[in-house]
């Protein structure tokens, strides 16, 4: 799951990121409202946690933009301003949820985990391969009956192949939504993650189509 940060706080933006990262999501952030405005049009988000009192262009004028071109990604907007016409206005312009400053990261990954399944409702949670088992809402794994643990970053890797039993899916597209946008490193960090995965799952389970990326099979 990628999640874009619109958030002028930088230390609250880099705290979220941090933590979210943490959850297992790919979390992109910037700091003005006219940056946020093109990055959400530009890239395939999961979910948008958007302030409302932004340089640039403000959280509600970036909310209506996005809902006039038709986007229907979730968002959760943020302010420091509290009060029933806040709310209301921020609803208004197509927001899916509200959370006023300050507020626990607890509730705040508690609203991000809701949107997402609210969003996927009539999908299942479970993504089930052969004899492998994917909860995308517990983020457990099983095989043959059996839990298997993996980290953060094994099981988001892992969720991207899932998604797609029997397509080859590319380096790049597992780098764009398990790592953020800023990520400048080596791209061969996935086979780092695809090897982890081969030792706790079997190794037949995932392919390499050379050149092309990777399989999950059934």
């Amino acid at each position: 799951m990628r999640l874009l940060i619109v958030e002028d706080e930088r230390r609250l933006a880099l705290s979220l990121a941090k933590g979210l990262r943490a959850e297992g999501f790919a979390v992109d952030v910037v700091h003005d409202g006219r940056e946020g405005l093109h990055r959400a049009r530009e890239g395939d988000y999961d979910l948008i946690v958007l302030d409302i009192m932004l340089p640039g262009m403000n959280g509600y004028h970036v909310c209506g933009a996005l809902r006039a071109a038709g986007s229907d990604v979730p968002i959760l907007m943020l302010t420091a301003k509290d009060g029933e016409y806040d709310e209301a206005e921020g609803l208004d312009t197509g927001a899916d949820d509200y959370l006023t400053k300050p507020f626990s990261y607890v509730v705040l990954v508690a609203r991000v985990r809701a949107l997402l399944r609210r969003r996927g409702a009539g999908a299942s949670p479970v993504v089930r391969v052969g004899e492998l088992s994917v909860d995308r809402g517990a983020r457990r794994v099983e095989r043959g009956g059996g839990e298997i643990a993996l980290t953060a970053k094994e099981f988001s890797v892992l969720e991207q192949l899932a998604l797609r039993p029997g397509d080859v899916v590319s380096k790049a597209e597992i780098l764009e939504h398990v790592w953020d946008f800023a990520y400048d490193g080596d791209p061969n960090i996935v086979e780092v993650y695809i090897s982890a995965l081969r030792r706790k799952l079997g190794a037949g389970l995932i392919e390499t189509v050379r050149g092309a990326g990777y399989r999950l099979r059934g």
